[in-house]
């Protein structure tokens, strides 16, 4: 399978597949690469920052990460653009380069997909308290569709919900296993409640 090239967006976050990524954009290179998303349909990669900083040109990220496809946008208060982005599927890089403008673009090979899996009966708990947490965190979710009975989805929710660290949420992101990661939030949502806003 020939991997597929995406231009990179390093954060200081973690994006989950089904979870919401508000952005403030204003240096050209993003700019420009929300611009061509919008017009051609495309995604963009959201990559941890392991180094370095967002306005870094060539900063360290991780090697795994998720797509993301721009779903609302508007210009903000500040005169920024802001926009509303849901994570797709997961990826590992490849290869990475840069653009003349700074631009980090990556090859990637997408991961497989969880399948869907229905939550266990014991841990069912969990998806009725998204249920009630969810809607108080505001606008970022109004674009989520909800799946409270599916493993992979709860356990995406808890991920970007609990006040875990980046270094905790990436290595949630790299659970090929969605029963595993529900597992191991489970463990953590015992331990701290949710956080106020993601």
């Amino acid at each position: 399978m020939q991997p597929e090239t995406l231009p990179l967006f390093p954060l200081n976050t973690v994006l989950f597949p089904g979870g919401p990524l508000p952005l403030r954009v204003f240096e050209t290179r993003y700019l420009d690469m929300v611009g061509r998303g919008l017009k051609e349909h495309t995604p963009f990669g959201v990559v941890l920052i392991l180094s370095g900083s967002e306005a870094d040109t060539a900063p360290a990220v991780a090697d795994i990460g998720t797509s993301a496809r721009v779903v609302d946008f508007d210009t903000l208060p500040d005169g920024l653009l802001g926009i509303t982005c849901i994570g797709e599927r997961r990826f590992r890089l490849t290869r990475r380069w840069q653009q003349s403008d700074g631009l980090n673009l990556a090859d990637v090979d997408y991961l497989p997909e969880d399948a869907p899996h229905p939550l266990p009966a014991e841990l069912s708990h969990l998806g009725e308290l998204l249920r009630e947490v969810l809607p108080r965190l505001g606008g970022a979710y109004a674009h989520v569709d909800g799946r409270y009975d599916d493993a992979s989805w709860v356990s995406n929710r808890w991920a970007e919900i609990l006040p875990l660290t980046p270094a905790e949420r990436l290595d949630l992101l790299r659970l090929d296993d969605p029963l595993a990661r529900l597992q191991q939030v489970a463990a953590w949502s015992e331990r701290q409640p949710p956080a106020a806003g993601v």
